[in-house]
């Protein structure tokens, strides 16, 4: 996977995508995209609401897991070309189930968390991901995740 050296998308084009909005947004920039996987990126605010004592918690860390798939799901919609003055509502998506979450360390605030999911399967409403957030290049979290999106 080839990482760009410079974000797709950074700071508000990212909070358009995203049905989330502040405080409990933990996506702030697209790295990467393609047919199967979403690297997005996130830099930890002092004052995040997940972090305690100087540390990003796990709740944090899942969040970002599923905002990174959410992101994903937004950018997908926005490459469908809306037609001029139309609005892109980012579809809004629910976790359904966690496994196999391994926390390997919490990161400090002020760090720039890197996170991946990959698509294993979509069925109807249904999408399996595996996640997996990396601080300067380490593993620090991941998960499987099984998100549902909420029908119009």
């Amino acid at each position: 996977m080839n990482v760009l050296d410079k974000p797709i998308l950074a700071g508000e084009e990212v909070f358009n995508l995203i049905p989330q909005k502040p405080p409990i947004v933990m996506v702030d920039k697209l790295w990467f995209n393609d047919e199967t996987s979403t690297i997005s990126g996130f830099t930890i605010p002092e004052n995040n609401i997940f972090c305690e004592n100087g540390l990003f918690t796990e709740p944090g860390l899942v969040e970002n897991i599923a905002q990174t798939a959410a992101l994903r799901v937004g950018y997908m919609v926005s490459l469908m070309k809306p037609k001029e003055g139309e609005k892109i509502n980012p579809p809004i998506g629910y976790i359904g189930a966690i496994k196999k979450l391994i926390i390997h360390q919490l990161p400090k605030a002020n760090s720039e968390l890197k996170t991946e999911v990959v698509i294993q399967q979509i069925i109807f409403d249904v999408t399996l991901i595996t996640g997996k957030t990396t601080l300067n290049g380490e593993t620090i979290a991941e998960c499987e995740m099984k998100i549902f999106l909420k029908k119009d």
